[in-house]
């Protein structure tokens, strides 16, 4: 019985491994004689295209190679999904221009070099979003993209018809409103065109002047995304350079702890009161004998806890933006190496008896709670910061306003002499 037990278990595995290979088999003979024979143009039955329809021999820019493994770092964010489907509408609308002619042998011409002057910009947008991704190349490679997709939106405008352009009149006034000011002569001509072009239709010399109010107006978008990018770079080194005041100061006082002395003798006490402990007093009574490495550390810690408590509370005025720069997040993770700085300055000033009434702090978790206070009022110079980052945001995409009269930069107005002036008197 144990033997014929042994040699029916030993059947076991070859049984298994003879299922798999037939099952294998089976899928591999499944997939050769299950697929569906395409359709040839010499049978009856095949369907019939349309001799008049010529498919786009141009590759599609925006499909991406395949990655080596060596650039595994390589990933598509939202703005480039973004992008690419942009990218695909405009090679749409190009290729839609590139079905229509003219009979001018002249202006014909002209479209083709146009036509391959926007293949040419949507070619660069497509490998700005296929790029590997590096280190600080992320702003360079969005303001390539959309800088060749606006230009390409642009050269669109002066191709398309003249149906088309009575449409897309509508769409370019918006741009144009939201983005240049009530006294901007394009803006004036562009409303006056558009106004008229829904009635009369378009005019010799409309469509020059709404290409030209179009692209006025996305000059206006790129310098307010500039003015957000450079104040979130700007917040970032602010940042940079906080943090490695706040890191040297913290490795200053590992090494030369009194130095950086933090600890407290309250009068009649027999304790010596430090951040990072108390200690009992020996036959030394100067504070700094006591300093201990860790002070100035976790000074800076209890002020990066009080700071937190602040970004937590301002997200409560946090708002999103469209623009691809994290601006708010900038000004948010510069508050933190800033209250770990204020702290240690706020509990050396204490030390240095500078407050009247705390030149003594009488334990090490008095110490720690007055960190937290001052980790905390960092927002009373930060504020200011977020104030400028929101003020920044909500310019893009607001109708810019022309100045009162009165303003600095503004002329005064001349008093009126002469016939028609009325007398105050």
């Amino acid at each position: 019985m144990a033997n014929g037990k042994a040699v029916k278990g030993s059947q076991v595995p070859t049984k298994l491994r003879g299922n798999a290979i037939a099952f294998f088999f089976l899928w591999v003979t499944s997939l050769l004689f299950g697929r569906t024979p395409k359709p040839d143009a010499s049978t009856p039955d095949a369907p019939k295209q349309d001799p008049s329809y010529e498919p786009t021999r141009r590759k599609n820019v925006v499909q991406l190679p395949k990655i080596p493994k060596e650039q595994s770092r390589v990933h598509r964010t939202a703005w480039r999904e973004r992008a690419a489907a942009r990218i695909l509408y405009l090679e749409q609308q190009a290729d839609r221009e590139r079905c229509r002619t003219v009979e001018n042998p002249a202006e014909q011409r002209q479209r083709e070099k146009t036509l391959e002057g926007i293949a040419r910009h949507l070619e660069e947008a497509g490998h700005a979003i296929c790029a590997p991704r590096r280190l600080f190349s992320g702003a360079a490679a969005l303001e390539r993209t959309w800088a060749n997709l606006r230009a390409t939106d642009v050269m669109l405008l002066g191709l398309c018809s003249e149906e088309d352009l009575i449409s897309r009149s509508t769409d370019v006034l918006g741009y144009v409103e939201q983005h240049l000011g009530p006294g901007n002569p394009l803006r004036v001509r562009a409303e006056a065109v558009a106004e008229r072009m829904q009635v009369q239709g378009p005019q010799p010399g409309d469509r020059g002047l709404l290409v030209l109010a179009l692209s006025a107006a996305y000059d206006a978008l790129d310098a307010e995304v500039r003015r957000v990018r450079s104040l979130s770079v700007i917040l970032r080194i602010a940042t940079f350079f906080v943090l490695l005041g706040a890191a040297g100061l913290a490795l200053w006082g590992w090494y030369c702890p009194r130095s950086l002395n933090l600890c407290f003798i309250p009068k009649g006490g027999d304790n010596a009161a430090c951040p990072s402990g108390e200690f009992r007093l020996h036959d030394h009574d100067v504070p700094s004998h006591y300093a201990q490495h860790t002070d100035v550390l976790v000074t800076e810690a209890a002020g990066l806890a009080g700071a937190a408590l602040t970004v937590i509370a301002s997200l409560r005025r946090i708002q999103g933006t469209s623009t691809p720069y994290m601006l708010p997040l900038s000004a948010a993770l510069l508050k933190f190496p800033t209250g770990a700085l204020t702290a240690f300055i706020g509990v050396l000033l204490i030390r240095g008896a500078f407050i009247p009434g705390l030149s003594d702090l009488d334990s090490s978790a008095q110490i720690m709670a007055w960190a937290v206070i001052f980790g905390a009022a960092q927002h009373i110079v930060t504020r200011f910061v977020d104030e400028r980052a929101r003020e920044t945001l909500s310019d893009v995409g607001r109708t810019p306003a022309d100045p009162e009269p009165g303003s600095p930069g503004t002329e005064p107005v001349p008093a009126q002499t002469g016939k028609g002036a009325t007398d105050d008197t």
